[in-house]
């Protein structure tokens, strides 16, 4: 086997294969040419090799989000470090783990007029949960250092930063090994509610008839089915899920905005809970957020390992376990009052649906008609990416089916990097995979079809209404040079050229019978990845959602 020359790279890859850290996104560059070289000649790891930095980094984040495992993404000295920082900062907030090697010159090089030199060390601070600054030579302490920031993304689920100087020869090989790595075990303590605690919050529970179950994003099969079950029995307790929570019962309300927008302040102090419970990551919906900072519960747990936001405003626990765990311990102790808090939540969203229903048979074809069309005609045991903005509010609308697995970048809630991602999360997956998404988003991130590994199952529906879709549905907006230029950044683009160059097979959907023909086509097709484009009204889409909301009541 060839190894790079400079044992500290040897190191490097050493212990990232000992301690799990298969799959490595490169980037193609000269100060990285020793991990390059050793990474690329060691048929342990999956090497990738992605030019764009921005997308190898969100390539290399819908890996991590598949497998749960640490990414690895290596690039050379300078601004490409940089480019890392949005996929970073996501990974962050979304709790994915996911190992930033950056190639350096050596400390006596920066700051000098150097080329490609920047000051690398403790770039991505703000968001790193361990920085890794190490020296030129392989040593003890690199390895402690080595090891620790791996440890560290695999145990509380987040982005490190390893820096590493490399003085020239870059490109020197040998056949042996010239280091002998010391590699430390990681320790994963199981943690759990503690007795008193459990007394004294079971007790409000048990004084309490209106109680609120709101749960962000979360992993397939991340959350016991019993629980859920067992939650559902009780009266008091009303459970709301996004989309992206990927939970699924006949009691859950999944359409918290077209539950909730309708209500009259009357409703939504009666509906206010005296306890709200969350659990998952980042909640999409602003109406669910505005309603709870408004009408505040008296109390709000959150359940998670590591972090607690006081997303509300009126946070009064952090329960650091996981869910499981916690609902494990807890819930023997719950007992159920009598309450209509759940059975009036189910009338008033039944009432809802049917509404729905109503209004989207007579409406024309918009936004809203197109996602109701491709909704329904997603694959079973498919996965869906979403990407921000538009697309996951639109889609937050609509039952999709159970058997479909749900993500979306909410971390941030960036359109930087959701193309990326997708093609990324179908690498490590082996469902088949669809990314919804808007066209801003898309030319974005057309770089993300600079790739040679998107499956031959995967699927891009890109809905083009021509702009920012999204700014005409908030409040202020007027047909004005201003709005259109510097806010919905109109256009007249498509996607047929970049389809063409990056050979994805092209259609086109502009009304409720090619999308249906489109669609039907699209999952019928498995021989390369396709794209379909659904063209629809700029000017006609905010009215009909805005008339959507209106005819819920």
């Amino acid at each position: 086997m060839m190894y790079p020359k400079i044992p500290l790279a040897q190191s490097i890859i050493e212990i990232c294969h000992a301690k799990g850290v298969h799959d490595i996104i490169i980037s193609p560059g000269s100060r990285n040419a020793p991990l390059t070289i050793g990474f690329t000649n060691n048929p342990k790891f999956n090497c990738y090799s992605i030019a764009d930095e921005r997308c190898a980094a969100f390539f290399a984040l819908g890996i991590a989000q598949q497998t749960h495992r640490p990414v690895a993404v290596v690039c050379t000295s300078g601004s490409a470090l940089l480019n890392y920082y949005p996929a970073f900062a996501e990974a962050f907030y979304s709790q994915i783990p996911l190992v930033v090697i950056s190639a350096d010159r050596p400390f006596d090089k920066i700051d000098i007029g150097d080329g490609q030199t920047i000051r690398q060390e403790n770039v991505f601070s703000n968001h790193s949960l361990y920085n890794a600054n190490l020296t030129e030579t392989a040593t003890v302490a690199n390895d402690v250092f080595i090891n620790e920031a791996i440890n560290v993304a695999i145990a509380r689920k987040g982005p490190v930063h390893i820096n590493v100087p490399f003085e020239e020869p870059l490109y020197e090989t040998t056949n042996k090994l010239s280091v002998d790595v010391n590699v430390t075990g990681l320790v994963l303590s199981h943690r759990l509610v503690d007795v008193d605690d459990i007394i004294a919050f079971s007790t409000l529970w048990n004084h309490s008839k209106k109680i609120l179950v709101l749960v962000g994003e979360c992993s397939p099969n991340a959350i016991e089915q019993r629980w859920i079950e067992q939650l559902a029995l009780i009266p008091s307790v009303v459970i709301m899920s996004e989309a992206t929570s990927n939970l699924h019962h006949p009691s859950i309300i999944n359409n918290i905005d077209t539950l909730i927008t309708p209500f009259s302040a009357a409703e939504f102090l009666k509906l206010q809970p005296r306890i709200l419970i969350t659990f998952g990551g980042m909640i999409v919906s602003k109406r669910i957020k505005a309603f709870l900072r408004k009408y505040k519960p008296r109390h709000h747990w959150h359940i998670d390992e590591w972090r607690a936001y006081d997303t509300f405003g009126i946070l009064t626990k952090h329960f650091e376990v996981h869910p499981n765990q916690f609902f494990k311990q807890f819930l023997p102790f719950v007992k159920g009052l009598d309450s209509d808090y759940k059975t009036t939540f189910a009338k008033i969203h039944a009432k809802r649906k049917s509404k729905h229903s109503e209004y989207l048979a007579k409406i024309p074809f918009t936004d809203l008609k197109a996602f109701e069309a491709i909704v329904s005609a997603l694959p079973k045991d498919s996965m869906l990416q979403i990407s921000n903005s538009s697309p996951i509010r639109y889609a937050q609308l609509f039952d999709i089916d159970a058997s479909i697995q749900v993500f979306c970048n909410r971390g941030t809630s960036g359109i930087d990097g959701s193309t990326s991602t997708a093609i990324g999360a179908a690498v490590g997956s082996t469902k088949p995979t669809v990314l919804i998404t808007g066209d801003v988003g898309f030319l974005y991130d057309s770089n993300a079809l600079w790739n040679n590994y998107i499956p031959k199952n995967f699927k891009i529906i890109l809905i083009n209404n021509g702009g920012g879709g999204i700014f005409r549905i908030l409040p202020g907006h007027k047909e004005t040079t201003t709005f259109n230029t510097f806010f919905e950044t109109s256009h007249c683009l498509t996607a047929e050229h970049l389809s063409k160059m990056y050979n994805l097979e092209y259609s086109i959907a502009s009304d409720e019978a090619s999308l249906e023909s489109g669609l039907s086509h699209l999952f019928e097709q498995n021989n390369g990845p396709m794209l379909l484009e659904v063209f629809t009204p700029t000017r006609e889409n905010d009215k009909q959602l805005l008339n959507y909301f209106k005819a819920l009541a």
